[in-house]
């Protein structure tokens, strides 16, 4: 009755893992200036680094942590065992596993993490115990370290006052942008942004919602330019928001003085905190992950009073609450592990249009809860400029080209 077919399918050029090549594996060791050392082996670059140590959570993604700008000048320890199995994907812009660095699995992927990190530079080390460097800093806090690597390891261990603290300098000014640049000139919108690290994701977001999107260097003059524009962005960044109380000042001014919605994420949001009044301080671990939740205070948008958004973040610094709160705001979120602030804005009786938030509603990687508020932010502006009586303009003049980004971060 039922005719039997048999197909027969090609046999795979490839076993469950692909060989990364051959990828010298020195000896290395990582200090902590608390005392602590382990040791294992490295790979990718092999060259030795002073950082600070922190932790993620995160399990996948690893690509678009280790691309994000907001971990400059850190030595970040992935408490996932299986970090580098799916490889790297083509892009033309540390764990305690034993091979796990230098095989992979993916049908996207053209070279191991090993092989991506020896190419840009990046040392790393496998082999030790995660679990435990993950617990020290968990219990005593974020602290500064050295990889070393090679002939690196049977040198003494850094006295304290040899290791680097890179909170001390302004880590802000290294990734930021030097010189404005335009992307998708032609959006129904224009919407300025200062760049403090900004990730590729967040100006995908904006462009893929029809935004003009024009790129300034952090602390550029924006008040001098803000009536060309619908709306202002503040990105994500590294270090200490000390670094940028220039920026906060600059941002007080704007909002004083501008009616227009201005939405700031990271530590764009400590800068809109710092412009408010709020300070900023350092929490012991800070929050690193794509799984911390946060619960909404207030209805906006996309959000909703009540409800848990679970989020990605990547932060040292946060805003204290405080009783009272500035006048003309209020606390947006707070996280729900900590109960530190996640995110501020205008209230309704102050006839601004201004929100923050501690985490990455784009996340890349992590989940898409919050990634509506970009949305929110951008028919706001596109609300306002209609109530102006603006529409929209013919761009003629030549786009800036844009420097070239990372495609994961």
């Amino acid at each position: 009755m039922f005719a039997r077919r048999i197909i027969y399918l090609p046999r795979l050029a490839r076993g469950l893992a692909t060989p990364a090549g051959p990828i010298s594996a020195l000896p290395a060791s990582l200090h902590l200036k608390t005392g602590q050392s382990f040791h294992g082996r490295s790979f990718g670059a092999p060259k030795s680094i002073f950082g600070e140590t922190v932790f993620s959570t995160s399990i996948t993604s690893y690509t678009e942590s280790m691309t994000d700008p907001s971990y400059r000048g850190q030595i970040l320890v992935f408490t996932t065992p299986l970090i580098g199995n799916y490889g790297v994907p083509l892009n033309t812009t540390s764990t305690d596993s034993n091979d796990v660095g230098v095989k992979f699995s993916h049908y996207a992927a053209v070279e191991s993490l090993a092989a991506w990190c020896q190419r840009h530079g990046v040392p790393g080390i496998t082999g030790v115990d995660t679990r435990a460097i993950t617990r020290l800093l968990r219990d005593q806090g974020t602290t500064l370290g050295r990889v070393a690597i090679g002939a690196d390891t049977t040198l003494p261990v850094p006295e304290a006052h040899e290791y680097w603290n890179p909170s001390a300098e302004n880590l802000v000014d290294q990734v930021s942008t030097k010189v404005p640049y335009e992307l998708n000139p032609t959006g129904s919108i224009k919407i300025a942004l200062l760049d403090f690290g900004v990730k590729a994701n967040i100006l995908r977001s904006l462009i893929r919602r029809d935004a003009a999107v024009t790129v300034l260097p952090w602390n550029y003059d924006f008040n001098a330019i803000r009536d060309q524009y619908d709306g202002l962005f503040l990105t994500n960044g590294p270090g200490d928001p000390s670094q940028c109380i220039d920026a906060a000042l600059q941002l007080r001014r704007t909002i004083q003085e501008w009616d227009k919605p201005v939405f700031g994420l990271c530590m764009g949001h400590q800068i809109i905190g710092m412009a408010a009044g709020l300070d900023a301080y350092r929490m012991t671990f800070g929050n690193r992950g794509h799984n911390q939740p946060v619960l909404a205070l207030a209805s906006s948008g996309s959000i909703k009073a009540g409800r848990v958004y679970v989020t990605s973040q990547n932060h040292q610094y946060a805003l204290k609450l405080q009783e009272p709160f500035p006048q003309g705001w209020e606390p947006f979120f707070i996280n729900c592990n900590d109960s530190s602030v996640e995110g501020i804005k205008s209230t309704d009786d102050s006839g601004k249009k201004v929100w923050g938030v501690q985490f990455h509603p784009e996340s890349s990687g992590g989940p898409l809860d919050t990634i509506e508020m970009f949305t929110d932010f951008v028919e706001e502006c596109r609300a306002h400029k209609l109530q102006l009586g603006h529409v929209p303009e013919l761009v003629t003049s030549t786009p800036i080209e844009a420097p070239r980004m990372s495609m994961t971060g």
